[in-house]
């Protein structure tokens, strides 16, 4: 087996918040960098609960690229501002988010579409801030793969430190298979560093997109992070975790965080059930059916307690 390619851990809302991030990297690691979901700027201010989920004093032993979503430059400088108020010197922008309420307004995948406006946005982040170094996660395009093709000229040019491709289209969101041919479109004529992005589940996923693409610069995960949270760490290994070890770093995780998440919210146990279940809407989607569905259907703490035991006995 060639030597493992660095494992990036794809931002998801609502799952890869801070506390999560402390948590996966300290018991399961094997991931080479964090990244945020996107900080934005709303009704004329960054949304506070963003901004906290970046600040360093939250991000401990993580390595971690925050990442934001802008419309035009103005919100490109204020959040990018942000980021390096806090020491950041390295910044994702994303060209890739699917979710049709930012993508009408010109955001995430919805620009690539507009290719004068991702060379103003792009053009501004490098010539303005010529130490940070930025990176774009983007989509192959919005209505059609050529979107991405069209602006490579433009993304070869630019000083990126990598470029981060999804092989759907916006508008496919979620669904649908990825599309590999037009990723080997893009690998081909691409001079920047290239980490891959988009349903890669197993260790045997990510060994036959390594094997077709051997020039990546690394492989980004989210969904199959989440479902099995050991992934990177096998990768890195070159085996899988024994099934009990598993069991017992999941365990971890989630103790780790049921008290992290029980000791700040403050919506008492009905806020604290919803958040944990949440927790669940991934990992281990192999795991007992039975005990799975009594997670989901469980009405109070204990209920829900005795399910995961059941699961992870």
């Amino acid at each position: 087996m060639s030597t493992p390619l660095p494992i990036h851990f794809a931002p998801l809302q609502g799952y890869t918040d801070a506390p999560y991030r402390q948590a996966h990297a300290r018991i399961f690691g094997g991931v080479a960098s964090y990244y945020s979901p996107f900080v934005r700027v709303e009704h004329g201010e960054i949304r506070r609960k963003d901004e906290r989920d970046v600040l360093p004093d939250n991000n401990h032993g993580v390595n971690l690229v925050p990442q934001l979503i802008a419309s035009d430059t103005d919100k490109l400088r204020r959040i990018t501002d942000l980021f390096l108020s806090h020491g950041y010197r390295e910044i994702d922008i994303n060209l890739g988010c699917p979710f049709p309420m930012l993508a009408k307004r010109h955001n995430g995948a919805g620009m690539l579409p507009y290719p004068d406006e991702v060379e103003a946005l792009l053009s501004t982040a490098c010539t303005a801030y010529p130490d940070v170094r930025f990176s774009v996660k983007m989509r192959l395009g919005w209505d059609q793969p050529q979107e991405s093709l069209a602006l490579l000229p433009l993304l070869n040019s630019l000083p990126l430190s990598y470029i981060i491709l999804h092989p759907r289209l916006g508008k496919q969101q979620y669904k649908g298979e990825p599309d590999m041919e037009g990723f080997a479109r893009f690998y081909e004529e691409c001079r920047k560093p290239l980490i891959y992005n988009g349903d890669l589940l197993t260790l045997a996923d990510i060994q036959a997109l390594t094997d077709r693409f051997p020039q990546l610069a690394g492989v980004m995960i989210g969904r199959g992070l989440l479902a099995n949270p050991a992934l990177a760490l096998e990768y890195a290994q070159g085996q899988p975790l024994a099934p009990d070890e598993l069991k017992e770093r999941v365990r971890q995780l989630h103790t780790d965080l049921f008290c992290h998440y029980g000791a700040r919210l403050e919506g008492g146990d009905r806020q604290l059930l919803t958040k944990m279940k949440t927790f669940w809407e991934y990992l281990l989607p192999d795991a007992d059916r039975k005990a799975r569905k009594a997670i989901h259907k469980a009405s109070s703490l204990a209920g829900y307690q005795e399910a995961v035991n059941k699961l992870l006995r």
